[in-house]
This record gives structure tokens, sequence and C-alpha cells, in this order.
């Protein structure tokens, strides 16, 4: 995309049955299944807004936040949204809550860079609406904060 594209991305909302084949030696969801399902979540919601999947790729994991367990038979719902833009990048928030529990349970976020079929990377164009930043500007703040930039 050559030219800027102005933007209010949607949230990319996945839910998951908490399964046995998913839990740990302690009963509880394994970490490593919970960041599975949060990067992708998280990929996804990059992906709709460069509306070419086959050219997102992460590049980083800033790390996950557990404040809660999930055991057998929860349903976990994971809700990504767009935090920050820059050129050839998009870093998205995600956070994981319990059967529909108010505060999430998991949080963390990840970075995404647009890339061609020689894996070199390209301006996507997109930028995020300044209602929209200030709408989610805790996230938008987090990720600058991440992402080292201000």
């Amino acid at each position: 995309m050559s030219s800027e594209n102005v933007t209010v991305p949607r949230a990319t909302v996945i839910s998951h049955l908490i399964k046995p084949e998913d839990l740990q030696h302690h009963g509880t969801l394994f970490a490593g299944q919970m960041a599975k399902w949060l990067v992708e979540a998280c990929f996804v919601a990059a992906a709709r807004l460069v509306g070419k999947p086959e050219d997102v790729v992460c590049v980083q994991v800033h790390g996950m936040n557990f404040t809660k367990p999930a055991h057998n038979g929860d349903i976990i719902e994971i809700r990504a949204k767009v935090a920050l833009t820059g050129t050839t990048s998009i870093t998205v928030s995600g956070e994981a809550y319990l059967n529909e529990d108010e505060a999430p349970s998991v949080s963390g976020m990840a970075t995404f860079v647009t890339v061609d079929q020689q894996g070199v990377p390209y301006k996507h164009g997109v930028t995020l609406s300044d209602d929209y930043i200030a709408q989610n500007r805790a996230s938008h703040h987090e990720a600058l904060r991440l992402r080292g930039i201000k």
C-alpha cells in the first residue's frame, strides 16, 4: 500500500474451551498454550488491519501477565486490539477473560511486521485515527513504552 490509510480497527475476539490437554502438571492452563492463543488473536487483529495475512509476521512478544489461573472446563475469551502502528509494524494488545469475568486474567502484547514474498519489510500505509488512539489511550501508551518510543 502506498498511500496512508487512516482507520479505526475493530477488536478481534476468539474463545476457547480449556480441555485436559491444555493443562500443565498443576492442573491449570499451560502458559505456552495461553501464549499460542494470545499471539494468534493478536495476529488476526494485525492481519485484518493490513488485509493480507500472508504478509504479516510476528517479530516480538512483549510478555504476558497472569493474574488468575484457568482450569479444565473454563471458557477463555481473548480480545485483541491494535495499540500502535509504525511504518512497517503493528503492535497489538491482547487480554484474556475467564468465564465472562470483568477483569482480564492474562494480558500481553505482540508486534508484527508486514513483509513481501522475499521477507523484506514494506510500508503498510495504515495509521490509526486520533479518536481510536484517544479511546485506547492506555494500550497505546503501553505499546509506545514497550517499543521504546517517546
